[in-house]
């Protein structure tokens, strides 16, 4: 069977396909020891070498993994000052997945982790367009224009506009059910945060097919790929 060779970097590695690709044309990849080009496919048979080391080519093993991530854990690999990193909460044989898109360490809720790199492009490209809900309290009740311009028009943030959908959950309208189809960093709170609001606790319940549903807090199951 063949690959394209960005495709199974992205796999056996963990790069994203832009970054395999930044590899392949500065020389540093080789396939039966020569150098390889963009667009490159490889076979079962063919010895691929990544920075002078030898990457394992055998058909891959998927796992793919849904935890409900505490609030306090950061999502990196490494921890950030005492914030320990999400990777405590699981068993060894986990320890090389890598997370699909992030939470930052006061967000709690669902984050997916797998060895697929495929799987974790089309979930976290904006193209495809994977839809994410989460449960959002603020500090003091949402406007009703400061809803309607979230809602209809977009906030303008230093990197881009965003628009979120907003469905009220309390009649005081300090509870809010948002959704999402991006994932810019911290995306929610800058857009709560730039009409004067303080986001007090953000919970994401669902990830395109992936619903959170019962798991407790640093509990993790295996799922299916959807």
């Amino acid at each position: 069977m063949e690959y394209r060779l960005n495709k199974f970097l992205a796999e056996k590695v963990g790069l994203s396909r832009r970054e395999a690709d930044n590899f392949i044309a500065s020389g540093r990849v080789l396939i039966n020891g020569k150098k390889a080009e963009l667009g490159a496919r490889v076979k079962d048979t063919d010895e691929i070498i990544l920075n002078d080391k030898k990457i394992e080519n055998s058909p891959s093993e998927y796992t793919y993994l849904m935890l409900n991530k505490p609030v306090g854990y950061v999502s990196s690999r490494k921890a950030q000052g005492d914030a320990p990193t999400l990777y405590e909460l699981l068993p060894k044989k986990y320890q090389k997945l890598k997370t699909v898109g992030r939470l930052d360490k006061n967000s709690s809720g669902l984050i997916l982790l797998t060895n697929d790199g495929d799987f974790a492009f089309t979930h976290t490209h904006p193209k495809f367009y994977k839809i994410k809900t989460y449960l959002v309290t603020l500090n003091r009740p949402l406007e009703p224009l400061h809803q309607q311009e979230i809602s209809d028009f977009g906030i303008q943030l230093e990197d881009g506009p965003s628009k979120l959908f907003l469905t009220k959950l309390n009649d005081k309208r300090t509870e809010w059910q948002v959704e999402m189809s991006e994932g810019r960093n911290r995306q929610i709170r800058r857009t709560f945060s730039a009409l004067g609001y303080e986001v007090e606790k953000l919970h994401r319940v669902e990830f395109g097919a992936y619903q959170l549903g019962m798991l407790e807090p640093g509990d993790y199951i295996e799922v299916d790929k959807k």
